[in-house]
């Protein structure tokens, strides 16, 4: 497949220096449970000329850096290092940092991270249940948790969006989330998460996202699309893309590459090629919103 013409804005991607910063989950050992199996080969330095090399080809007019699982103990510690790549790299465009919403020190970390004129959002996974029907309302650092919404509720007074991860089963409860929280955008990320391709699961995903996409100050990122085990293609994921664009309309839907972390899937070149070909009849106008006008206007970017 021929990759995309169009320029890009890639609305999803992380940096790491694993010899000069501590990335748990990189650096400690055993290895946590990850959802693409073993991730060994993430355990390496990608910086800005790494994804410059997979992204050859690309007309990659920009980035979206999101917040890596850095040590939690230091969340600004992130962005001072995202703020010192963007001086020597010029990547990333804008950032999603971290802090912890249900900490005693949210509003501290807020304002600190706010005061960073490249952060446009916030990402703090909350807590998830392993499956569907199992979630605990009001359960710690969860979106039902009131200490947890309590930090939420800062994120408007710093015009800050927030990039949610969970899995579909928790879409309901997000949903809830904006509703009590209207200024407040949420940009969901890896398209919910489906696990697998089952009739059962999609069934299960579709559902929720209709919910979800019913909300008026939501978008998302169609990323993280790989199943474990398998390499990306778009046989597999051409559904689901289609699906999400339906559901929520060529105004609220983002491509990312998640990279280098769906590089354990797939190259850079083979996904977004396929988002390409799976959106080639919807016209170079859609495209172009998709590929990077909507990136642009959603995390407030400059330039082309």
């Amino acid at each position: 497949m021929p990759l995309p013409t169009l320029p890009i804005i890639d609305a999803h991607q992380h940096f790491w220096d694993l010899d000069a910063n501590y990335l748990p989950w990189l650096r400690d050992q055993p290895s946590i449970p990850f959802r693409y199996g073993d991730y060994g080969a993430l355990r390496r330095n990608y910086m800005p000329p790494d994804y410059l090399r997979d992204a050859d080809g690309l007309d990659l007019a920009g980035s979206v850096f999101v917040e890596t699982e850095w040590d939690r103990r230091d969340p600004v510690g992130e962005t001072r290092w995202v703020q010192m790549l963007r001086s020597e790299f010029g990547l990333p465009s804008v950032m999603v940092c971290h802090a912890a919403l249900h900490q005693d020190d949210a509003a501290d970390v807020l304002a600190r991270q706010a005061s960073f004129p490249f952060v446009r959002g916030v990402r703090h996974k909350p807590r998830a249940a392993a499956g569907p029907g199992l979630a605990e309302h009001g359960a710690p650092a969860s979106m039902t948790d009131p200490q947890w919404r309590r930090g939420y509720a800062l994120l408007e007074r710093h015009g800050l969006s927030f990039d949610l991860q969970a899995p579909w089963w928790h879409l309901t409860e997000a949903a809830a989330l904006n509703a009590d929280f209207p200024e407040t955008t949420i940009i969901l990320n890896h398209a919910g998460l489906p696990r697998d391709r089952s009739a059962e699961e999609l069934a299960g995903w579709r559902a929720a996202m209709t919910t979800f996409a019913a909300a008026p100050n939501v978008a998302v990122k169609i990323s993280g699309l790989g199943e474990p085990g398998r390499p990306w293609s778009l046989e597999r994921n051409r559904q689901i893309i289609l699906d999400t664009i339906s559901l929520f309309g060529e105004d609220r839907c983002m491509f990312a590459s998640n990279f280098p972390v769906d590089g354990l899937v797939g190259s850079l070149a083979a996904i977004y090629s396929g988002f390409a070909e799976a959106t080639i009849t919807m016209g170079v106008d859609v495209q172009a919103k998709l590929f990077a006008d909507n990136a642009r206007r959603i995390y407030r970017m400059t330039g082309r």
